[in-house]
C-alpha cells in the first residue's frame, strides 16, 4: 500500500507521513514546485525531512502551469495578498491525482489541520479544495491531523488506514504539533504559517508592479524575489542587488529578456530589460552606480551589456529613489 502526500517541508506535513508511515504504509512526499517557495533552494534540506518523517521525495516543477492557470484567475480569489490559497491546494490535488497511476498510489494525505489557517483551512474551505481536487465522490484525500473531526475517508473505510490512530487536532495552536515534535526528537522544521512568498505584502506588491507592465512569466518569479527593484522612465525595468545574497541570485537568473549592469568597482549586480531605450539605459547605469562605494565627482566606465556608459553616480541616493516602484509607500526602506 501506497500513500502520495503532498509535502511543503513543514511539521504539520511531516506529522503525516510519520501518522501514516508509521502504520506501515509506503508513502511518497509530492513536493510541488510554483516558484513561490522562498529565495533559497532547500530541495535536499526537505528532501531530509521527508526522509526523517519516513518518506522519499519527489519534485514536480508546475511553474509555467501555475501561472497560466491559476496565479490570476482563481475560482475562489485572493486571500490578504496575492495568495490564492483555496485554488492552489485545489489545483495540488489534481496534480498529486494525477501521478497516482505513475507511482501505484492508493490515496493522498496532507497535513492541513482544521482551522489552522484563516483562507484554505476552515471547514468549507477545505470543502472547496476538495471540491476543485474532483474528490469529493472518491474520498481519496485524508489528512490524518484532523481526520478524527472529519468525514470517514475511503482509506479509513476500506481499512487501509486505523482510524483510531489519527488525530483530532484543530485550531491556530500549535501546542500538539510541538509535543509530538520532541516526542520524535525533530528539532529541524519549518515554522508555522511560512513558505510562500505569495502571502507576503511586499512581494505581492512587486506582482502587481511588474504585471502593470509585463506579462509574468518563469523567468519572472526570481526576479522578483531579490533587490530594489526600478521602473525608469521609459518602461525598462531595472533590479539593483542590495547584498550578496541579491547578487547571487540575480547573477543565477540566466534569461534573454535581461542584460547585466557591471560596476568597475564594489557594488551591486544589477539586472536590465533588455529592450530598453539609451535613455534608460543611460540613467540604469546611473542609479547603479550610486549604490557601490562610488563618488558623486568621478566619472565611471559600466558595463550594460555588451556596450560601455560612461557616467556619475547621482549626489544622493533619494534622487534615484523616486525611480523606485512604489518609491512613497517604500521610502526609507529601500
Amino acid at each position: 500500500m501506497r500513500a502520495l502526500a503532498l509535502f511543503s517541508g513543514g511539521l504539520d506535513s511531516m506529522l503525516a507521513i510519520k501518522l501514516i508511515a508509521d502504520q506501515g504504509i509506503d508513502v511518497v512526499a509530492i513536493h510541488i514546485k510554483t516558484g513561490f517557495g522562498g529565495t533559497k533552494d532547500v530541495t535536499e534540506l526537505m528532501r531530509s525531512r521527508a526522509q526523517k518523517a519516513g518518506a522519499t521525495m519527489e519534485v514536480i516543477d508546475v511553474r509555467e502551469e501555475y501561472i497560466q492557470k491559476i496565479l490570476f484567475d482563481p475560482v475562489y480569489g485572493y486571500g490578504k495578498n496575492f495568495n490564492p490559497c483555496i485554488d492552489c491546494h485545489g489545483y495540488m490535488f489534481k496534480i498529486a491525482r494525477g501521478l497516482m497511476e505513475k507511482f501505484q498510489a492508493s490515496f493522498l494525505i496532507t497535513g492541513e489541520v482544521i482551522g489552522q489557517r484563516p483562507m484554505s483551512q476552515r471547514v468549507e474551505a477545505i470543502k472547496q479544495v476538495t471540491k476543485l481536487a474532483e474528490d469529493r465522490d472518491d474520498k481519496l484525500i485524508l489528512r490524518p491531523m484532523s481526520a478524527k473531526l472529519m468525514e470517514e475517508t475511503t482509506p479509513e473505510l476500506e481499512g487501509w488506514v486505523d482510524r483510531e490512530k489519527l488525530l483530532d487536532i484543530s485550531g491556530r495552536s500549535r501546542e500538539r504539533q510541538m509535543e509530538l515534535a520532541d516526542k520524535y526528537g525533530w528539532e529541524d522544521y519549518e515554522s508555522p504559517g511560512g513558505g510562500c512568498l505569495l502571502t507576503e505584502e511586499h512581494f505581492s506588491d512587486r506582482i502587481r508592479e511588474f504585471i502593470a507592465h509585463d506579462d509574468l512569466t518563469v523567468d519572472e518569479i526570481d526576479l522578483l524575489k531579490f533587490g530594489r527593484h526600478f521602473r525608469l522612465p521609459d518602461g525598462a525595468k531595472l533590479v539593483v542587488g542590495r547584498n550578496q545574497e541579491d547578487n547571487e541570485g540575480l547573477e543565477s537568473i540566466v534569461s534573454d529578456k535581461y542584460i547585466k549592469v557591471k560596476l568597475p568597482i564594489a557594488g551591486p549586480l544589477s539586472l536590465l530589460g533588455r529592450d530598453v531605450s539609451g535613455s534608460d539605459k543611460a540613467l540604469a547605469a546611473k542609479i547603479a552606480i550610486t549604490y557601490a562605494r562610488s563618488s558623486a565627482n568621478e566619472s565611471y566606465d559600466i558595463e550594460v551589456g555588451d556596450e560601455t556608459v560612461s557616467i556619475s553616480p547621482f549626489a544622493e541616493k533619494k534622487e534615484a529613489q523616486v525611480y523606485f516602484f512604489n518609491s512613497t509607500k517604500n521610502k526609507g526602506k529601500i
